[in-house]
């Protein structure tokens, strides 16, 4: 028999504590010197954890028995602990030794803490176990084989932590009791047991978001586990197609296949599954029609076909489904009209048909659907009018653009006035006025009616909304002037009015757009002058006025709009000097040129001001000015007086100048000098932390923390000669990396954060940087630890040996060869899977704003990783200059929303700078080059490129042979995530998808793409 000393050197020592007390009279004399078992292991258990709120401490070693302890509950018969619910306690530290003795435990549940480490094997000698519950904390490693040990074992949750590796095929040896088993949201990987058939009394199995590949050989198993109710294998690597047998499950209601790389047809039996309420098959690769046995599935309620291959005429019996609540079949390729019985369902609340080849009118009878809050019919061939009923619903959501619509813009009911937030009817052939009832939208937020030809005035009703944040009216032969009304909404973000006929000056009022970041008016009849009133709009980033007749000098005032990042005034008649500050200076001659007269280097031609007439150089005519021609000649004295005066006002003029000059030395000389020193003493903090550290011969002043299990004691110890040692690698706004070398092989980056005194407190650091650590995915770079001290902070991770992305592309040396198709293809792909992970995986979702080739490193295999993911989180308290900084280095990646607080930043920002990254990969450009002439936006260029069929010709020609097949729809991609409306950007898991398509091409996939 083992023997856990341990455990009996605590139970000795309670004893004589308890034996103590007792022969020296204390109260508590009635204490047993027989300890509780149950007492014991809580007590142990407990000294392994942190409890920053004290919730524990009831839990005394005194007490003969736990049952009156919080969160413990006994069998009153016996008096045993039988269950222990420490759920949301805000508990911290490993999951230790202790619990196995609480030998009649029926339910543990530890969810919805921090707990870390390994899952500790000893949980399986807990024989009476039944509900197992470890959800949503931070333990890794490996699933412990020893649970498949647990026959008894009923609930067991997993989920939401960062377990790795496989499955073990033992978890389920022993699974004949097992109702509910999930693992969802970790970082597993490899096949699935086919052991899971011997679970019989599955009810709910969820392994979603994880790394499981492997065709859906298990899936036959499955097939016979006839009490399964829920199956969710959602956001895996499964591959291959799907078995028929699914009818077996007759109990089945909730089945996610979604985001996987499943293919073939579906399982043609599935509509047996007469009990099935939620199907989800979104995301993958399914061809070919619908299965006409779908339409017995008269219980669900939500039904998601989208972005896979699916062909064939839009099914006439979807009208059968009666209980149909959500319906997406959104990028396929179905044909043929809308049936006209639609509106039989009902309680459909969402539909979306967006990118297949439906044609024909929309069905009236649609209308009837008078729970509909949203529909997307975007990217079809639909024609005819827009049936009026649409917008007599309570809509919140229209999306009918690029389509082939032709009429008016229906006028809207009092209903859609309160309910419809977006709008979108934008690419259609409508005409007519724009509907004055458009103003009455009181919760509007998007608007779009660009390319149509309404030939209209510009309402000026648009200023009544009073939460519109994106109004986009390009080219839809508007005309008319401006209203001065149109900013009285406070919210408006995006205003765009290019490729019209509008006439007049620009509304003074516009100034009243306090929230506006990009204003576009170009190619259009403006003429005045540009307002003064422009300087109010302090969160300007974009700013196009080209292709107008707008005359006089830019106002100086612009030049205090710090947020400015491209402006556009070529082709007007302005003329004088630029304004002094921001954008202006650094202007290229494309932003300028076809002006009568700006004074700027990079024009030729004349330069004219509008400014007053300088200092006369005639004395005479200084005379006339002042005296007019009827004036007496003054006397000799009086013209030398004249003389003296104006040569002190030339010397002035000249000796203020000069002290100008002088001054400007003196103060940048200063500020180098002051820049040195900070710098230097930032070096000298590191010297001299490192250098008390050895002289302490501890770490009183710093800390030192490696997430990995091997000791960090001899880095400690070494820290200055470690970086004395260390290489340079990079420098980036957030500090300098290093390469490093930490004994026994083992190479490591060390970034130094150049933000000291940012985060004054260890324990804000190490929380923040322990969230950073658990972002661990194959495409990202693993955080391995940090040093801090309160004037310096090290971040710790993997060194990848191939650089980054931007130096292969843009630093190579001739010796080097350049990237193949083939890598370029691997790091778009693994940067989108990277990307999917920090979007899906954490909530809140943690954001780049910073995708870049600098951030993307390569490792021995030209496998990517993404670096600086978190640091934005981390560092929420970059002042202004290092911020500015950081979006500067970033220029053409950073998504134009970001400039604009009144909009929600999302994970759409990153898709922005993912696009631009690919087109980079794919064409090896720069996202903006600079010429002597010009300036060629990356984005615009292979637009244009490819609307004159060219764009084959902006492939990197050192890249070699490549796949058209390949090479053009990713180009296409890049284009789609660069589009400047965040909500035209697919999500990253629907990048992941596309590439994915596009890895093993279809020919009607890449029709539709």
């Amino acid at each position: 028999m083992k023997v856990d000393v341990g455990f009996l050197l605590l139970r000795l020592l309670l004893v004589l504590m308890a034996s103590s007390r007792r022969c020296m009279g204390d109260s508590n004399s009635e204490v047993s010197l027989q300890l509780n078992d149950d007492v014991l292991g809580l007590i142990v258990f407990k000294t392994d954890l942190h409890d920053p709120s004290s919730l524990l401490g009831s839990w005394n070693e005194d007490d003969n028995t736990p049952c009156s302890w919080k969160y413990v509950r006994c069998d009153p018969s016996s008096g045993r602990v039988t269950e222990l619910s420490l759920d949301g306690l805000g508990l911290s530290g490993k999951i230790g030794r202790g619990l196995e003795k609480l030998q009649n435990l029926q339910v543990l549940s530890l969810s919805h803490n921090n707990f870390t480490g390994d899952i500790s094997p000893e949980l399986s000698l807990i024989g009476s176990l039944t509900t197992l519950n470890l959800s949503h904390n931070s333990l890794s490693g490996r699933i412990p084989v020893e649970l498949g040990n647990m026959s008894a074992l009923r609930f067991l949750d997993l989920s939401e932590n960062s377990l790795s590796g496989p499955l073990p095929d033992g978890l389920f040896q022993n699974c004949f009791s097992l109702h509910f088993f999930s693992s969802a949201w970790n970082i597993l990987e490899g096949p699935v047991p086919a052991t899971l058939s011997r679970c019989t009394s599955l009810v709910g199995l969820n392994l979603s978001n994880n790394h499981f590949s492997g065709n859906p050989d298990f899936v036959n198993g499955v097939w016979s586990l006839k009490n399964l109710r829920s199956l969710d294998i959602s956001r895996n690597a499964f591959s291959g197609s799907v078995p028929d047998g699914i009818s077996a499950l007759d109990n089945l209601k909730n089945l996610q296949f979604q985001g996987n790389h499943f293919s073939g047809p579906i399982p043609a039996d599935l509509g047996l599954c007469q009990h099935l309420t939620h199907l989800d098959l979104s995301n993958n690769l399914f061809t070919g029609a619908l299965p006409e046995s779908l339409q017995r599935l008269s219980l669900l309620r939500f039904l998601s076909l989208s972005d896979n291959l699916f062909s064939g005429d839009f099914p006439w019996w979807i009208s059968n489904m009666s209980s149909l609540e959500y319906l997406d079949f959104s990028g396929n390729s179905f044909t043929g009209n809308l049936p006209a019985t639609m509106d039989q369902l009902k309680l459909l609340s969402y539909l979306s048909l967006s990118g297949n080849r439906l044609t024909g009118g929309v069905p009236a009878t649609l209308a009837y659907c008078y729970r509909l809050s949203a529909i997307r019919l975007r990217g079809n061939g639909f024609n005819g009018s827009i049936p009026q009923g649409l917008f007599d619903l309570g809509l919140e959501e229209i999306d009918l653009s690029r389509n082939e619509f032709s009429g008016s813009i229906p006028a809207g009911s009092s209903r859609l006035f309160e309910s419809l937030r977006a709008l979108d009817l934008s690419a259609n052939k409508l005409t007519g006025d724009i509907p004055a009832e458009m103003g009455l939208f009181s919760n509007l937020r998007y608007l779009n009616l660009s390319w149509n030809s309404l030939r209209s005035r510009l309402p000026p009703e648009l200023g009544y909304f009073q939460n519109l944040s994106v109004l986009d009216l390009r080219n839809s032969a508007l005309y008319g002037s401006i209203p001065e009304d149109l900013c009285d909404s406070t919210s408006l973000a995006i205003l765009q009015l290019d490729g019209n006929s509008l006439t007049g000056p620009i509304p003074d009022e516009i100034g009243n757009c306090s929230s506006l970041y990009l204003l576009s008016l170009s190619n259009n009849q403006l003429n005045g002058s540009i307002p003064k009133a422009m300087s109010r709009l302090k969160k300007l980033k974009i700013l196009k006025l080209e292709f107008n007749e707008l005359s006089g000098e830019i106002p100086q005032e612009l030049g205090k709009l710090d947020n400015l990042l491209a402006v556009n005034i070529s082709y007007n008649k302005l003329v004088g000097r630029l304004p002094v500050g921001g954008i202006f200076q650094n202007l290229d001659q494309s932003a300028l040129q076809g002006n009568l007269g700006i004074c700027s280097p990079l024009l030729r031609g004349p330069c004219k001001m509008n400014v007053p007439k300088p200092l006369v150089l005639d004395p005479n005519a200084y005379n006339n000015q002042m005296g007019g021609p009827n004036v007496v000649p003054e006397s000799t004295g009086s013209a030398k007086l004249r003389h003296r005066r104006f040569l002190s006002v030339s010397a002035i003029v000249a000796i203020s100048a000069a002290l100008v000059i002088v001054c400007g030395v003196v103060i940048v000389s200063l500020l180098n000098v002051s820049a040195r020193r900070r710098l230097a003493f930032v070096d000298n903090a590191l010297e001299s932390m490192c250098s008390s550290s050895q002289r302490s011969g501890s770490l009183a002043t710093g800390k030192l923390i490696l997430f990995d299990s091997r000791s960090s004691d001899d880095w400690a110890q070494n820290a200055e000669t470690l970086l004395n040692k260390a290489s340079e690698i990079g420098k980036g706004v957030f500090g300098t990396v290093y390469k490093a070398s930490l004994g026994e092989g083992r190479i490591v980056a060390i970034k130094k954060l150049v933000t000291s005194n940012i985060i004054q407190y260890p324990e804000d650091f190490d929380r923040e940087v322990r969230i950073l650590g658990k972002a661990r995915h194959p495409n990202l770079i693993t955080l391995k630890g940090y040093f801090w001290t309160p004037q310096l902070q090290l971040l710790i991770s993997e060194y990848a040996p191939n650089g980054s992305l931007h130096s292969r592309l843009h630093e190579r040396s001739p010796s080097s060869p350049p990237l193949s198709w083939a890598n370029r293809f691997k790091i778009a792909l693994g940067t989108a899977k990277g990307l999917v992970h920090l979007h899906q995986n954490f909530r809140p979702p943690i954001i780049h704003y910073s995708i870049k080739p600098s951030n993307i490193l390569l490792d021995e295999n030209y496998n990517p990783k993404i670096s600086d993911f978190g640091l934005a989180r981390l560092l929420t308290k970059l002042d202004k200059h290092v911020i500015s900084s950081r979006f500067q280095s970033a220029l053409g990646y950073v998504a134009p929303e970001l400039a604009c607080q009144s909009l929600r930043i999302n994970e759409k920002c990153d898709i922005y700078g993912f696009g631009v990254m690919i087109l980079e990969l794919v064409t090896g450009r720069k996202p903006v080059e600079y010429g002597e002439d010009d300036v060629v936006i990356l984005s615009d260029h292979v637009r244009v490129m490819l609307e004159q069929g060219k764009v084959l010709s902006c492939v990197d020609p050192t890249m070699g042979e490549y796949p058209e097949e390949e090479v053009l729809p990713v180009l296409k991609l890049g284009l789609v995530c660069t589009s400047q409306i965040p909500s035209s950007r697919p999500s990253m898991a629907e990048v992941v998808q596309i590439l994915q398509v596009i890895k093993t091409p279809v020919p009607q996939r890449m029709e539709a793409f």
